[in-house]
């Protein structure tokens, strides 16, 4: 299971996993197994992973998993559908002997019951902080070329940037034919409107989770950011 903030790029890691061993990806949308009739989602989803053990050797990626399953506390008012439905696939979880692949990414594991996360469900869970400063240079060179900009323009400060940003500012220079300073403008990065909701996930994480960056646990090493902090408009020295 991969957890981090929004922006940061579990989505896509999960989505190019299948390139780097080989298999393909299989997306479970547990929305679109809901059904009206009585036992009709169940029955969906116990076809959905019948589905999945028949296309193994795959990877299985489930997005926002605590999302997908918000109803598995029996809160939901849905007379029990989504807690049957977690229900079975905990089981397969635990039981399956196809050679499936099983990642999952979150934005706020604490929604997840215990059970869910426990080890032999899941090997492990590892966090993703926000980009490093080579991560960052890396994924400006990308979304520059991707979107066609000059590589030595002058960047924005970035300080709190996730990599989902970065391509929103390049992807909003392009559109609007500005330089990349300007663009920055219309961007706020989630670590500052949601800071406190990031400096909190990050402490959950500290020696919880593995860090997905380097070997060994997580540790909360990250300046703090706050929806009250300043955001820097000045250009980078980049």
């Amino acid at each position: 299971m991969l957890l981090s903030p929004p922006g940061c790029g579990k989505s896509e890691f999960c989505k190019t996993l299948g390139n780097e061993v080989g298999r393909p990806v299989l997306i479970l949308d547990v929305g679109s197994l809901m059904g009206s009739l009585v036992g009709q989602s169940e029955e969906r989803t116990r076809q959905a992973l019948a589905t999945v053990d028949a296309m193994a050797p795959c990877v299985l990626m489930i997005d926002e998993v605590e999302k997908a399953f918000a109803g598995a506390t029996g809160s939901s008012g849905d007379s029990g559908v989504s807690s049957r439905m977690f229900g079975a696939f905990l089981s397969w979880l635990n039981d399956h002997e196809s050679d499936v692949f099983v990642v999952c990414t979150a934005n706020d594991i604490q929604k997840l019951p215990p059970e869910f996360v426990r080890a032999e469900r899941f090997d492990a869970v590892f966090f993703l902080d926000l980009p490093d400063r080579k991560q960052k240079d890396e994924i400006w060179s990308l979304y520059l070329n991707r979107y066609g900009l000059d590589t030595s323009e002058p960047r924005p400060a970035d300080e709190l940037w996730t990599g989902a940003e970065i391509k929103s500012c390049c992807r909003l220079a392009a559109l609007l034919d500005a330089p990349l300073v300007q663009a920055a403008e219309n961007v706020v990065p989630v670590a500052v409107t949601s800071g406190e909701s990031v400096e909190r996930l990050r402490q959950w994480a500290d020696g919880r989770c593995l860090s997905a960056e380097q070997t060994g646990v997580y540790r909360n090493q990250k300046p703090q950011g706050t929806g009250r902090r300043k955001v820097s408009r000045e250009p980078s020295a980049n």
